[in-house]
């Protein structure tokens, strides 16, 4: 075994701890603002029309980046069931229910963690195979976990927006 082979045995569980701990700190108490969730909704909106039409040529790729939207939509439609929100004089805030959302993004972090292992292997590999962006990113491994977690961004957003939308006008204060 090689050095760096060893190196990077190592430094993996460090890795995945820290993005771990970094995820923590992203599903806490906020603030609901109208202009976040719409922003939040037309980005991965955007990104999953813009993946879907450059997959529209590999059925097997588009079939699992939908898959993807449809299993990350279901989770949020959860999500937003245990999601506590509360009203503090004129704002709004709210607590994502981390565990889906965490989940979401560790499984996107752990195949973006894989393509860069299996391009690590194979440059180490005696007889490399040429690794084309095709190889990795139309994969449908990877278009599925893209589509999970746009998919789950992208309707969390919108359901937020919508909740933010059905609520009264809040008095104002002198």
């Amino acid at each position: 075994m090689q050095l760096t082979t060893l190196a990077l045995l190592i430094l993996i569980p460090l890795l995945v701890w820290r993005v771990y701990l970094r995820l923590r700190q992203i599903f806490v108490r906020q603030e609901s603002l109208l202009w976040r969730h719409k922003a939040g909704f037309a980005f991965f909106a955007f990104l999953l029309l813009a993946a879907a039409i450059t997959l529209r040529s590999d059925l097997l790729a588009l079939s699992s980046l939908g898959a993807g939207v449809l299993g990350g939509a279901w989770l949020a439609f959860f999500a937003l069931k245990k999601t506590r929100i509360e009203t503090v004089g004129r704002r709004y805030f709210y607590k994502p229910y981390d565990r889906f959302g965490i989940l979401v993004c560790m499984l996107f972090a752990a195949r973006v963690l894989q393509v860069f292992l299996e391009i690590y292997m194979n440059r180490q590999s005696e007889h490399p195979q040429p690794f084309t962006f095709e190889t990795g990113l139309y994969h449908p491994l990877s278009c599925l976990a893209f589509g999970l977690l746009a998919g789950y961004l992208a309707n969390f957003s919108l359901g937020m927006l919508r909740w933010r939308r059905a609520q009264p006008a809040l008095p104002e204060q002198p």
